[in-house]
């Protein structure tokens, strides 16, 4: 029997929201990220969807969902700060700021007790991070999405990455980390059959990690 690719997975989740600058490596490091269901890139804080209101208001955002069961939102804070150019990005435009919107009050603590964290290991210069209510998202164009998985074309199209799985499709935003450099090798073999890939497609991909 032909393998299914995972697309969907009906576990239940929970979001979080992170601008980190531009988005395209975020969607990378938090695909490849154990208990990450699915991620999608947008902005948030905008009031209409036109393409130049989006860039003219906006922040660029990834969107996660996680298990709960198998990462944290302490983990997820964890490798915001660890991965984020928070002091750079301060000071560029609204666009590329650096923010943690948070979806539930235990969200929003967690959030101001990291940043306390990081402020005390960084000294005396003060983190502009902003710690907001998340806004409504609105997803980026489809060209943005998974941005390193779609420049292997013959993957995505075996896939069958519609627009809309490009979104919310588990084994892309998985690909899309791996095929970034990320999560690596012993991570990759270990989940490669449970994420539905072909034996051309978990070649690939170990060739590409190796």
């Amino acid at each position: 029997m032909q393998k299914q690719p995972l697309h969907h997975v009906d576990t239940p989740y929970e979001k979080a929201t992170f601008g980190m600058g531009c988005y395209w490596a975020p969607d990378s490091l938090f695909g490849a990220t154990k208990g990450v269901l699915r991620t999608c890139v947008g902005y948030a804080g905008v009031t209409t969807e036109t393409q130049s209101d989006i860039q003219e208001d906006l922040t660029e955002v990834i969107e996660i969902h996680y298990d709960p069961e198998k990462i944290t939102y302490s983990d997820l804070l964890e490798l915001f700060w660890n991965n984020s150019e928070y002091r750079v990005v301060a000071k560029l435009k609204r666009e590329y700021m650096s923010v943690i919107m948070y979806h539930n009050e235990e969200q929003r603590q967690s959030a101001e007790i990291s940043k306390a964290i990081r402020q005390a290991k960084d000294g005396d210069e003060l983190i502009a991070t902003e710690i907001v209510p998340a806004s409504e998202f609105h997803p980026a164009q489809s060209h943005n999405q998974k941005y390193r998985l779609q420049g292997h074309v013959d993957i995505t199209q075996g896939l069958g990455l519609t627009p809309d799985l490009l979104m919310t499709s588990h084994v892309a935003a998985r690909l899309n980390g791996y095929l970034a450099g990320l999560g690596g090798l012993e991570q990759f073999e270990a989940e490669a059959d449970y994420l539905g890939l072909t034996e051309a497609q978990i070649q690939y991909v170990k060739n590409y990690l190796s």
